[in-house]
């Protein structure tokens, strides 16, 4: 059974910088395409990057372009979220998610974290 682990949240003001980890185990990482999503209070979970299995292809979402980079590191099981120049509005609780289809990352058949808290103060 696949466990995904988030952590580095934390709170922090607008314009810091901030490192999510996720760290996968119960099955062969490198099998598995990731992603990071985040929900803010009263809103839709939201997509904000995935990346390939062999981390050669990244999607971001228009929100996250710019500001955010998704990489993974195969050899130590772990998906990273780095974020620069945050916002307010991007509070919100941080989750990763993975999937051994790229383009199902994120559906409800997807493995799941229990998410990071990232507060952003203005």
């Amino acid at each position: 059974q696949v466990q995904l682990v988030e952590s580095g949240g934390g709170l922090v003001q607008a314009g810091d910088s901030l490192r999510l980890s996720c760290t996968f185990s119960g099955r062969t990482f490198s099998y598995y395409h990731m992603g990071w999503f985040r929900q803010a209070p009263g809103k839709e979970r939201e997509f904000i990057a995935a990346i390939s299995r062999g981390g050669d292809i990244t999607n971001l979402a228009d929100s996250a372009k710019g500001r955010f980079t998704i990489s993974r590191d195969n050899a130590k099981n772990t998906v990273y979220l780095q974020m620069s120049r945050l916002r307010p509005e991007d509070t919100a609780v941080y989750y990763c998610a993975a999937d051994r289809t790229f383009t199902a990352v994120g559906t409800s058949l997807s493995y799941w974290g229990q998410g990071t808290q990232v507060t952003v103060s203005s």
